[in-house]
């Protein structure tokens, strides 16, 4: 049962746990020689049968919770099960014919070919498109949240979505909200679970976008990629010697 979890992991895949096979093994073995068994909730920006091919390529764990598509699609255990609440929530505020329209009058956005149901993604071919959509979705009044990531890819989605939505949603649904919990990401996707308020780590490979947050007791900046970081992070946190000082 999810709440009766103490230790919990909530991490973005690509570039984070996944990216680094040696290190991604050794913080496996560390967690399994724990006191306490550590949930898992893996958030990506991948579509669901992407994210589970890649489940399946690196042999992870399944996750306890999966979100997937940057936090509009949530998933429970082995069965997968969708969580309809988490849709009809972001729903109530989603105009995606809308955005679409404005979107192709924006030179320099390519359309990803990618199953979307509560998101639209597109490849940034001129960062200025970024800013004319923007403008042109505020411009018509339409609800929305945008993020880049990488440089090179733009997600427009429900404003009462994205992975830190997602994330502070299952938390206090699950009863999770005091967990000893670390967040962990690369990228710009990542920003607002990173800054939810709990303890979290930038890994050492990180984009600039989330390089340039500020300081903060509760965000850590790994010097090891990947997995490694994360390793790092959970000793800086919880290690025998740290965790006291966050009670």
């Amino acid at each position: 049962m999810l709440q009766s979890v103490t230790h919990l992991l909530a991490t973005d895949l690509d570039g984070t746990l996944v990216g680094d096979e040696a290190a991604l093994l050794a913080l496996l073995h560390y967690y399994s020689e724990q006191p306490y068994n550590v949930a898992l909730i893996y958030s990506t920006g991948r579509h669901l049968r992407s994210a589970l091919s890649l489940l399946d390529k690196e042999k992870l764990p399944h996750p306890d919770i999966l979100i997937t598509d940057v936090g509009t699609e949530i998933y429970y255990g082995d069965n997968l099960r969708p969580d309809e609440e988490w849709q009809r929530r972001i729903e109530a505020q989603w105009s995606p014919a809308e955005i679409k329209r404005i979107a192709l009058a924006c030179e320099g956005l390519v359309p990803q070919d990618i199953p979307m149901h509560h998101r639209l993604s597109y490849t940034i071919q001129d960062i200025g498109s970024v800013v004319r959509l923007e403008a042109g979705l505020n411009e018509a009044g339409i609800p929305h949240k945008l993020i880049v990531s990488s440089g090179r890819d733009v997600d427009i989605l429900p404003p009462v979505s994205g992975k830190g939505e997602a994330l502070r949603y299952v938390l206090k649904t699950h009863g999770l909200c005091d967990a000893n919990v670390l967040v962990a990401g690369d990228s710009g996707n990542d920003y607002e679970m990173i800054t939810l308020g709990y303890p979290a780590v930038i890994v050492g490979n990180a984009q600039q976008e989330l390089l340039a947050l500020e300081e903060h007791p509760l965000i850590f900046r790994a010097k090891k990629a990947c997995a490694g970081g994360i390793h790092e992070a959970w000793e800086h946190f919880y290690g025998i010697k740290n965790s006291a000082s966050l009670l």
